[in-house]
């Protein structure tokens, strides 16, 4: 059997069977998306694994190779005008209680509905999750649109909440951390998220005004 084949298998067995007194997983997901599994972490990169989807089926004193698994890359790399995210935009709207159209404003700001993108300063996927925040929305993998978005819009209507529904300073939050909005209650002086804010506010506007979510 060749390496593709031993890794098929390894992968079947870690996604279809469960074994009883199961050893942990550990996981990582690199820059490109691709999500990485063993039993054995050569590194500190590697967190445990939470969900019950992946389970080792075999003891941990047999130890299986890092096993590399690819995510989606099915979604398209849309455009100003892309509706290819409009059903989870919808969801997650009716699911936190903000508008979609400004769920969408934000994506467009923030990734050009690129849901590979990543900024120089790690902000990750769609709607540009910092790794920490990621970890603390439980989004496993930012690259996925439907993780990123609900995960996203789940941290803004946090700020929302916190600013009392006062959208700019959310976005102002959103973008420079609320706890910089918090001290003084009004937009921080950062030309880059006066700039943030305002862009956000036009795309939700034209979108509002189009009222098709912008297509």
């Amino acid at each position: 059997m060749g390496t593709t084949g031993r890794v098929l298998c390894v992968v079947v067995a870690l996604l279809c069977a469960p074994f009883p007194g199961q050893a942990e997983v550990y996981t990582y997901v690199d820059a490109q998306g691709a999500r990485y599994y063993t039993n054995v972490p050569a590194s500190g990169k590697y967190q445990v694994h939470q969900s019950q989807d992946v389970v080792i089926s075999k003891p941990s004193s047999q130890p299986w190779p890092e096993v590399r698994v690819s995510v989606r890359r099915d979604w398209p790399k849309g455009s100003s005008g892309s509706s290819a995210y409009d059903l989870q935009i919808s969801q997650c709207s009716y699911r936190y209680n903000v508008d979609p159209h400004l769920i969408k404003a934000i994506i467009r700001a923030e990734s050009g509905f690129d849901c590979y993108a990543q900024s120089g300063k790690g902000a990750q996927g769609l709607m540009q999750l910092m790794p920490g925040t990621a970890r603390d929305l439980n989004v496993g993998n930012p690259f996925d649109p439907r993780a990123n978005i609900d995960g996203g819009t789940r941290y803004f209507r946090t700020m929302l909440d916190t600013f009392n529904g006062n959208i700019p300073l959310s976005l102002a939050a959103y973008n420079a951390g609320p706890n910089l909005v918090k001290q003084t209650n009004r937009m921080p002086e950062i030309p880059e998220t006066v700039e943030y804010v305002q862009r956000v506010l036009q795309h939700y506007n034209a979108y509002k005004g189009v009222n098709t979510a912008g297509r």
